[in-house]
């Protein structure tokens, strides 16, 4: 506990001083008056990108480093490495050569595990990037045609996930949970995301187990459809920040610069989360549309602060770890460590205890629903309507007033470029053509997944099952 606060109090010092303008000299320094900073960020990971895509390219952390620059007169080179999981960004923190990455939970907790050997590598959580509550949007898929109806389906099969990732996580808890050992239930081949796609695609595998944006992307393009929403096991998920401490210590302006940078950026993602959707899709190659599901209002919850319900969580997973490899034991609290966040909402004058203390997504659906003719106030059931050409998005007080508004702006011929509804029992943001629709009296319900819709049935007599088209066209 001594160590602990003895570190604290460098690193608040060092915050202090970043803040009059005085820049602490470092090893780091790659030639005289210029210091290095080496960001690894995963641009195809949607829940990051405040940390990462979103954050490049509005160009937020140069700004503020060039701030510096001009206060101080020492320099920043800032160079962004991309990586498809947390692991090499890992393995690069741990060789001294990333002083700032993002990845989610699982990652996060192996990175501490791995780094605090050493000293100059040792790592520390600072933010969180996205985070959801109940754990939804890391998700199980599996071929269109597929007939597997739910995850018990899965018993022998093969299964393509990253080991050690947010989205093997989500399998094995799951599994576990529908009384399948998850080390041999199914078989679990380790592959990266893309090597994943391509091995249910052609069949090599029956399902992929991946974080955000794998199986909306697949789903969206046709390739996959949703089996299992990790929302079911309704136990928190997150991505979020680490740093090497020695590098904080060193340079606590830089910590600092890219806090605020990251404070920016996610003011500017759920402020204006259609332009952010734009951006992030030039970044990172994925579909708008796939890259709006997540960052849209309602997707993840783009909110930087430590809660303690994310660090519990996080205390949780740590048994999962253990029990798929080598995992040093690790001081989860003390891994986190909130002090720098908290000095750069001071210095913008936020109020850090009443952010973290908040649970509602900072981004909701609001306005006038223009086909119920209705305000849009229920965010479980708020749903939003996207029209090719449009620079905006129509919102929906729900499901079945989106239903006539898609079939309205079809008969006009109005092209769609996507529609987003709530699942109907979790609450988890998916594509509206994408669904399971039941039909309950004159209300029409979309569940994410099969099992969903079929659990729905089973407990309201006189629901029925019906496709995307029957519900079109029986929305009144």
């Amino acid at each position: 506990m001594k160590k602990q606060l003895i570190r604290l109090s460098a690193i608040a010092a060092g915050l202090a001083i970043a803040a009059t303008g005085c820049s602490l000299d470092s090893a780091s320094n790659s030639s005289g008056n210029v210091v290095n900073v080496v960001i690894g960020y995963q641009s195809k990971t949607i829940n990051t990108v405040t940390a990462g895509t979103l954050l490049k390219a509005q160009g937020y952390l140069e700004r503020r480093l060039n701030d510096i620059t001009t206060r101080t007169g020492t320099k920043y080179n800032v160079t962004w490495q991309d990586y498809d999981t947390g692991a090499p960004i890992t393995a690069q923190m741990v060789a001294e050569k990333i002083d700032i990455g993002s990845m989610g939970d699982y990652p996060m907790l192996i990175n501490g595990s791995k780094t605090q050997a050493n000293e100059r590598a040792h790592t520390e959580i600072v933010s969180v990037t996205g985070y959801n509550p109940k754990g939804a949007l890391n998700m199980v898929v599996v071929a269109p045609n597929s007939p597997a109806q739910k995850l018990t389906d899965l018993a022998g099969q093969k299964v393509s996930a990253s080991v050690g990732s947010a989205g093997h996580g989500t399998l094995v808890r799951a599994l576990s949970g529908a009384g399948i050992d998850p080390k041999t239930g199914v078989e679990v081949l380790n592959q990266q995301p893309q090597v994943g796609a391509s091995a249910l695609e052609s069949g090599q595998v029956q399902a992929l187990s991946q974080f955000v944006a794998w199986p909306g992307l697949l789903v969206f393009q046709g390739k996959g459809k949703l089996l299992y929403d990790g929302a079911e096991l309704n136990y928190p998920t997150l991505h979020g920040v680490v740093v090497r401490r020695a590098y904080a210590a060193e340079h606590p302006e830089v910590l600092d610069a890219f806090l605020q940078a990251q404070l920016d950026a996610t003011d500017f993602l759920n402020q204006k989360p259609l332009e952010a959707a734009k951006i992030v899709a030039d970044g990172s190659g994925l579909p708008q549309e796939v890259v709006y599901l997540y960052n849209g209002p309602g997707g993840t919850s783009f909110d930087t602060t430590l809660k303690p319900s994310l660090i519990e969580a996080l205390k949780g997973d740590v048994p999962y770890l253990k029990s798929i490899g080598d995992f040093a034991e690790l001081d989860v609290p003390g891994f986190v460590q909130d002090a720098p966040l908290r000095a750069a909402f001071a210095a913008r004058n936020q109020d850090y205890n009443r952010a973290v203390a908040a649970t509602a997504n900072p981004s909701v659906l609001g306005g006038t629903d223009p086909v119920c003719n209705t305000p849009v106030t229920d965010a479980g059931r708020a749903s939003e309507l996207w029209l090719d050409g449009s620079p905006s998005t129509q919102p929906a007080a729900t499901p079945t007033c989106l239903l006539k508004a898609l079939r309205d702006a079809t008969a006009k011929g109005a092209n769609v470029r996507a529609a987003y509804v709530p699942d109907a029992e979790l609450g988890t943001r998916w594509f509206a053509d994408k669904s399971a629709w039941v039909r309950d009296g004159q209300n029409y319900l979309p569940f994410g997944t099969p099992a969903g819709a079929q659990r729905y049935i089973a407990a309201h007599p006189g629901s029925s099952a019906v496709d995307y088209q029957q519900a079109l066209s029986g929305a009144v």
